[in-house]
């Protein structure tokens, strides 16, 4: 790796900027992810910042489930946010589809869509549980440059478990 890149990631982990997408949410995420950026919980104590297009974050913060009218252009926005990018899905509509599971038009979490980095569950997922998500999310970033464990969802980890080495 070069220094180039060494230092975009130490940047990226020490002042990461996020972008905050609902996909249809109820709405009650999105307030908890704002609520979590005001000064009374202070996620921008991380370094987190919000920014408004792809073009600039390193992390996507997606709330509320697939649906058929929005895949398209979840897909599209998470292929213009730039490398290295991680995707975090808040609250239980955003991990596994929630109350909106199994309705015609819904495919389920995020991850029927895009790759999935954490997930911080929740209905709705408190400010500070994104924060703790966020937190752990950075901390390993920094450490081992993976995700941790226990941010993945429980699928994940036993499929990393079987294709290790004993």
């Amino acid at each position: 790796m070069s220094v180039f890149h060494r230092i975009v990631r130490w940047a990226q982990r020490k002042s990461p900027w996020i972008l905050h997408f609902n996909t249809g949410a109820c709405n009650a995420c999105d307030i908890e992810i704002i609520a979590a950026l005001t000064p009374r919980f202070d996620l921008e104590r991380l370094g987190v910042q919000l920014k408004g297009t792809p073009r600039h974050c390193d992390i996507m913060a997606c709330s509320g489930p697939v649906t058929k009218q929005v895949r398209d252009r979840l897909i599209r926005i998470y292929e213009q946010v730039p490398e290295p990018k991680f995707v975090v899905a808040v609250g239980t509509c955003a991990t596994s589809g929630g109350v909106f599971n199994g309705l015609y038009n819904v495919e389920g979490g995020i991850d029927k869509a895009i790759r999935v980095d954490a997930y911080i569950p929740g209905c709705p997922a408190s400010p500070q549980a994104i924060i703790d998500g966020f937190a752990k999310l950075l901390k390993s970033l920094e450490e081992t440059g993976e995700v941790p464990p226990e941010l993945k969802p429980p699928a994940a980890i036993e499929a990393s478990d079987e294709g290790s080495p004993a």
